[in-house]
């Protein structure tokens, strides 16, 4: 079916400005690419690229009444703009108060609004903002190797408050995986002694400061620092990194630990309240407000007896990346565990990061209906290898990067918003067979760009969702490059960093440093870092 393109509401940036301090429920939504969210958005943006559009909006957006802006580069285009094309395909799946920035990106800097670069920037800038008004100590990678070296039996726990992945990839020598959303409930174990010195990393800034600082709010009484600048900085001060570290920690709570206490208090502190049946139901069923349901246990707890229900959102990367799971300001946070630690904990920094939050029992969240969501996209079985025809045009859907070591000999790399450029650039025609390449876990993506082709009038249109080993046909591993400029996938900010680049790192942490400058006093408003009973200890 053809898309419905009119009727198009446009609004101006100072409109959208006006709107995201008006202290209703919205979410602004940048439906550009990775790599083009990456280079500069607005301080409230949530990514929420056109390439997976219907399969992440059912989770982002769990109110389909809510208001909603979408934001995209501002360029001209034939027939309809992504943001456009974005409005239509939500108002199918039942979103009906939609409007579009008018220009995208480039109206709101000419309007004097900042464009931000990098990802997670609300929660990055918290970060920073917690080290600021907490003033959580941190020790330099320098001055941990000299501890280390002369401290004699004075024991120095240090902790990993990233993911296992992330963990295994590089870590400090000798750190042992315990990611933030995991501390409260399991820091007894490694903390040792009283005299004990813990050091919490990650692998720049953001998890090292909240890490250190959920255990000075839980009352935790041993020294506890953040280790400056994390993995990077340890790289950038001459020391080598660990790879293929498994230190972890234990499923169950050690023995006689008070960990359970020690949140519920700290909750209490800071108002986060725990609702019973009747309350949380009513938060669930209220039609003018959103509530996310989110599960922030670990993803094999949530795998083994998660809600279907409920979203699967880590707490450590919850508080990390908040607009990852949640899209929507001033929306209601409703967190739940199955051990009454960790959900307080989280939620005591999402009060701060903005959000109305609180906690519910998992039986009681086990007895809760909620209301009839957003329709997700359909994806159907994948299908037998079809036969590819010499006049096939072979789009290749997959990562950039995986485009750029090996692909089909003679496929086209493109992505969803430039489908059709690509197509025409190939000289394609309605009649012309397209069989769109992807990897085997992708076929939802792929799917998305059929039903574009197909409501375009391309009438045979197919999908191989092998993978390059799965593929039939030649292969093609010559080395190829694709300018940046299309690779609208790829965020070249973030990514030497990661792969030793110590130029590029030394860029990373002066970004994430340089944040609170940035912003303007309406959107540092939006946080409640250090207000009144924040900062009173136990």
């Amino acid at each position: 079916m053809p898309l419905a393109l009119d009727a198009v509401r446009f609004i101006d940036a100072s409109t959208l400005r006006h709107w995201l301090n008006d202290g209703r429920e919205i979410a602004l939504l940048d439906v550009r690419e990775a790599g083009q969210f990456g280079e500069g958005h607005p301080f409230f943006a949530t990514p929420l690229p056109f390439s997976r559009l219907e399969l992440d909006a059912p989770r982002l957006l769990p109110r389909a009444n809510v208001r909603i802006v979408l934001l995209d580069d501002g360029s001209p285009a034939q027939g309809a703009s992504v943001a456009q094309r974005a409005a239509a395909r939500l108002r199918q799946r039942g979103y009906d108060d939609i409007a579009i920035l008018e220009g995208g990106a480039s109206a709101w800097q000419r309007a004097g609004y900042t464009l931000f670069r990098g990802i997670n920037v609300p929660s990055k800038t918290f970060g920073e903002l917690v080290e600021r008004e907490y003033g959580t100590p941190h020790v330099s990678a320098v001055q941990l190797q000299r501890w280390r070296a002369e401290r004699g039996g004075c024991p120095i726990a240090l902790i990993d408050g990233r993911t296992p992945e992330e963990h295994r990839k590089m870590a400090i020598p000798g750190a042992v995986c315990v990611p933030n959303g995991e501390l409260a409930a399991h820091i007894d174990a490694f903390a040792g002694s009283p005299d004990t010195t813990i050091v919490i990393h990650c692998a720049g800034r953001t998890r090292s400061i909240i890490g250190a600082q959920t255990l000075r709010n839980l009352g935790i009484r041993r020294d506890v620092f953040a280790l400056e600048n994390g993995t990077q900085g340890w790289a950038l001060a001459g020391f080598e990194l660990e790879h293929g570290s498994t230190r972890g920690h234990a499923e169950a709570l050690p023995a006689g630990s008070d960990a359970r206490a020690r949140a519920q208090a700290l909750a209490q502190r800071v108002g986060v309240a725990a609702l019973d049946e009747r309350a949380a139901r009513a938060w669930l069923d209220d039609a003018t407000r959103t509530t996310y349901l989110l599960d922030v246990r670990t993803l094999a707890e949530y795998a083994r007896d998660g809600l279907p229900f409920a979203q699967h959102a880590p707490g450590g990367q919850l508080v990390q990346a908040t607009d990852q799971s949640v899209a929507v300001r001033h929306a209601r946070l409703l967190l739940v565990d199955h051990d009454g630690i960790r959900a307080p904990v989280v939620a005591h920094w999402l009060v701060q990061l903005g959000f109305e939050a609180a906690t519910v029992d998992a039986e009681i969240a086990a007895r809760l209906t909620p209301r009839e969501q957003a329709q997700a996209a359909r994806d159907d079985d994948a299908s037998a290898h079809p036969n590819v025809a010499d006049e096939s045009i072979v789009l290749d859907l997959r990562a950039s990067a995986a485009h750029e070591h090996a692909r089909p000999a003679g496929s086209h790399w493109t992505i969803r918003p430039r489908v059709f450029d690509t197509l025409r650039d190939a000289q394609a025609t309605h009649d012309t067979p397209i069989v769109l390449f992807t990897d085997p876990n992708a076929r939802p993506a792929a799917r998305l760009v059929a039903d574009d082709l197909r409501d375009a009038g391309f009438a045979d249109v197919s999908i191989v969702a092998s993978g390059i080993d799965g593929w039939k046909g030649a292969v093609d591993r010559a080395e190829l490059h694709l300018t940046p400029a299309r690779r609208i996938d790829f965020l070249f900010f973030v990514h030497d960093r990661h792969e030793g680049n110590l130029d590029a790192a030394r860029a990373y942490l002066a970004w994430e440093t340089g944040l609170i400058a940035q912003c303007a006093a309406d959107e540092l408003a939006a946080f409640r870092v250090g207000e009144a009973a924040l900062l009173t200890q136990p």
